[in-house]
């Protein structure tokens, strides 16, 4: 069930195409969901990706595929770090700041937009989305686009022709192991 929703949700994460992707699923089973999560990340781990839960909230589970050197990278610019503390980020370590992140989730007070920085998406965007309130953006795709349209609009084709690809390859037998793309060398 989580492989074909790490293809589903995923796929560009899994080709190194963008540092991390979410997504939800109800009505999973939690000790099943436990025992194919570690399975997952025993695969996952030496190709330097992580699968973590973010939030549970009654039947549903939100999930987080992520690449931990892509995400420490994001955290390590400065723009993206005076972001994050306005919005109550003091470690800019991956699990540190995600343990923020689950609490921002968990407070309930609606959807913490700062999670834009978490899946690669241009702070600039980020941003934007919060000053807009969603609203008036110039390109709607994987994200709502407030400043590069022509670089989005790039990655948004890169991305559905991924998914495409990737969704053909496992539903042909490939696995999720051949299909996830090893971290870039140190």
């Amino acid at each position: 069930m989580l492989e074909q929703a790490l293809i589903t949700h995923c796929a560009p994460t899994l080709a190194r195409l963008k540092p991390g992707g979410m997504f939800a699923l109800a009505g999973v089973d939690g000790a099943a969901m436990e025992r194919e999560m570690r399975s997952l990340n025993r695969l996952l781990l030496p190709k330097g990706v992580v699968l973590t839960v973010l939030r549970r909230c009654g039947q549903s589970t939100l999930f987080y595929l992520y690449r931990p050197c892509e995400l420490r990278a994001i955290l390590e610019s400065e723009a993206a770090r005076a972001f994050l503390r306005r919005c109550g980020y003091a470690d800019f370590a991956p699990e540190a700041a995600l343990r923020v992140l689950r609490a921002r989730l968990r407070e309930g007070e609606g959807f913490p937009h700062e999670i834009g920085v978490f899946l690669g998406y241009p702070l600039a965007d980020v941003i934007g989305f919060i000053r807009n309130g969603g609203r008036n953006c110039l390109l709607c795709g994987h994200w709502k686009v407030y400043s590069d349209t022509v670089g989005a609009a790039r990655k948004f084709a890169r991305y559905r022709k991924c998914k495409e690809v990737y969704a053909r390859l496992f539903q042909s037998g490939c696995p999720l192991s051949r299909l996830t793309v090893g971290a870039k060398p140190a």
